[in-house]
């Protein structure tokens, strides 16, 4: 049906711009004469598909205009639903609450969105006036209502009067502290309706919104991780930081913080709650000390941790059940600062007062969306922040891979920036609510450590686990090895071990210090050859040999800080880019450096080497995981060296 793939594309096209809606928000529709199609509840509007409508009898709908129902809120709510379910022929799809608004109007196709632009209008103090003054009779001006029945009601109310006074059906429904539903019989009269509200506001509200990103503090990894533990006990938490200039400007003083101090949306309120944390101190402990009071004091008042959180000098921080609902409650914040600063252009802010507050926090239909976007990983490290050092490719690529899948946010810190950049897309479309993120990284630098956690820390908020995989090799006996080589081995195998620990440590001795029962994890992915000598490799094993000293050593010194460390010993990975790279993979290195007597080709150094493990199989990336996830699940082991060589290498 050519209308439903118009109906389709109208969605779409609205859907992924942030200009007109915010974490999937809004709801459109198409009717005939005798049924209805409207975006179902949990369907984003960007990604919608025929399958993402909810398809009903209009007969059957035109009954909830008819019917007298409770006057008990949550008995008429529940009634209304019952209605709207009966009137739906794809029962297995629920309908917008605002199904019976796009049914009062006749037009064809109706599209109802929160653009920022409209709702910098609609939440200002002299909305009414300046509709007027803007649109004239163009558009009807609904005053705010609670959603549901009564909205619904007062909308076919105002249509009515509309019709008895103009002799027409108006095009334009503007709701304050809402948004806009726009009526029309084809699509591209829809879209003119769009441009023509839009641009009259944009021109009346003359305001040019702050741009640019600022850098956030380098402060936060010393605040954040803090602040996580403090937020998680009640469950794990996930937090991210946004720092541009908007946020800025309402975070770099209470006073401009007072203007988004209070919700002026539902959907504020269904993602962001409606009180909002802010901190501004002149010193990182009296922040903490301050922060640690004023959580405690939230959660035991209102049951639940704050989503949001302002901090000078930081930014907007997002606090999260899991990555995913961090970007909504950020996207949907910043929007509600965007509509801040645009409503001073008309009268100033227009929060919604306390008894709106409390009926969209108590009301089924937003308790479902909010349930229905939240989404959840799940897994064995479900919501754990775990740094894989080498993880564009490779080894780490599937170490990496395995972890998320187990529910974890995964940071992928590599020097290679495109294949790492490219790893991090691919592992995203793997997880669920959790993300991958890329850091480019230098292990071997402290600098570019440094910034690997800070940038772990805007992130997620924190750091569980540091899997520290990144690894090189030069083969060669004492006559081939070069000092130069030497130097490079040892640096990356051995130096930059410590240099990792110690970044990874600072954090989570800060994060365990406000949880006395977290653990955090320091795993080295070592080899076999740090369990045993290497003929001709002898840069390789030290280094690795090395590593299994410090990682007992760490261990010894981060026990009392509840941060475990312990090493991985694969066997090899003969099918990953370190054995089989057919210009400078091991198996090629190795027969030159005549390792292996008598092999006169790469498949005679593979066969030799294969012949040495007695599961005659190869280590692969699901192995070590299994391994490392044993070491974080366990809390009473550390300073380990876990073999994963198929029986090749054995423990004593």
């Amino acid at each position: 049906m050519k209308e439903i793939e118009a109906l389709i594309a109208i969605s779409q096209k609205y859907g992924r711009d942030s200009r007109y809606v915010i974490a999937g928000g809004g709801n459109t529709s198409f009717k005939t004469a005798d049924r209805l199609w409207v975006k179902a509840s949990g369907c984003a509007l960007a990604t919608i598909t025929e399958e993402g409508f909810a398809v009903l009898d209009r007969k059957k709908l035109n009954v909830i205009s008819e019917r007298q129902y409770s006057s008990d809120t949550a008995t008429r709510e529940e009634e209304v639903k019952n209605d709207l379910a009966a009137a739906c022929i794809t029962k297995d799809r629920r309908p917008s609450v605002e199904t019976s608004m796009h049914n009062a109007l006749n037009a064809a196709f109706i599209v109802h969105l929160h653009p920022t632009l409209v709702n910098g209008l609609m939440c200002g103090q002299k909305a009414e006036a300046e509709t007027q003054k803007l649109f004239g009779n163009e558009a009807v001006y609904i005053p705010y209502t609670d959603p549901g029945y009564v909205l619904f009601k007062e909308v076919e109310n105002r249509i009515n009067g509309y019709k008895a006074k103009f002799g027409k059906e108006p095009s334009i429904l503007l709701l304050q502290n809402h948004g806009i539903f726009v009526g029309a019989n084809t699509p591209a009269e829809v879209e003119a309706l769009y441009e023509k509200v839009l641009g009259a506001i944009e021109k009346a509200a003359g305001i040019t919104l702050p741009e640019g990103e600022v850098p956030a503090c380098d402060c936060a990894q010393e605040v954040l991780p803090a602040l996580r533990m403090m937020l998680s006990k009640q469950g794990l938490k996930t937090l991210k930081v946004r720092s541009n200039a908007l946020t800025r400007t309402f975070s770099d003083s209470k006073a401009e913080f007072q203007k988004v101090a209070a919700p002026f949306s539902p959907d504020a309120i269904v993602y962001c709650k409606s009180k909002y944390l802010y901190f501004d101190c002149d010193t990182k402990e009296a922040l903490l000390e301050k922060a640690q009071q004023e959580i405690e004091a939230y959660i035991a008042q209102n049951g639940y941790t704050p989503k949001v959180i302002l901090i000078k000098g930081i930014g907007l921080v997002a606090v999260g059940d899991n990555a995913a609902g961090c970007d909504i409650i950020l996207d949907v914040y910043e929007d509600m600062m965007k509509i801040a600063m645009l409503a001073q252009a008309f009268g100033g802010e227009h929060p919604m007062t306390q008894k709106q507050i409390d009926f969209i926090d108590n009301w089924e239909v937003e308790n479902y969306r909010r349930k229905v976007s939240a989404g959840a990983a799940s897994g064995r490290v479900e919501n754990k922040t775990i740094i894989v050092t080498g993880a564009a490719q490779g080894f780490g690529e599937g170490i990496a891979a395995c972890l998320i899948k187990q529910g974890a946010n995964i940071v992928v810190a590599d020097l290679n920036e495109a294949v790492g950049q490219a790893t991090a897309e691919r592992l995203c479309a793997m997880g669920k609510s959790n993300r991958a993120i890329f850091v480019k990284v230098n292990v071997a630098d402290t600098a570019s450590l440094r910034n690997l956690i800070h940038e772990t820390v805007c992130n997620f908020g924190g750091l569980d686990v540091f899997v520290s995989n990144a690894g090189v090799l030069r083969a060669g006996g004492l006559e081939e090895m070069t000092p130069e080589n030497f130097d490079f081995v040892t640096k990356i195998n051995y130096y930059a071990f410590f240099y990792c620990a110690q970044a990874a440590s600072r954090v989570m001795k800060l994060q365990n210090k406000y949880d006395e029962n977290y653990y955090g994890d320091i795993v080295q992915i070592n080899s076999k050859s740090g369990l045993r000598g290497s003929k001709a490799n002898f840069a390789y094993a030290g280094g690795k040999f090395g590593g299994l000293g410090l990682v007992q050593s760490f261990a010894l010194e981060l026990a009392p800080f509840r941060i475990k460390v312990n090493a991985v010993c694969p066997g090899n990975f003969y099918e990953g880019p370190l054995w089989s790279n057919p210009e400078n993979g091991l198996f090629l290195q190795y027969l030159h450096a005549g390792k292996v007597p008598g092999a006169k080709t790469v498949e005679d150094v593979r066969a030799f080497y294969m012949a040495q493990v007695p599961m005659r199989k190869g280590t692969g990336p699901e192995d070590v995981t299994k391994a490392v996830l044993y070491l974080i699940d366990q809390t009473c082991e550390t300073g380990q060296a876990v073999p994963v060589t198929g029986g090749q290498v054995m423990l004593n």
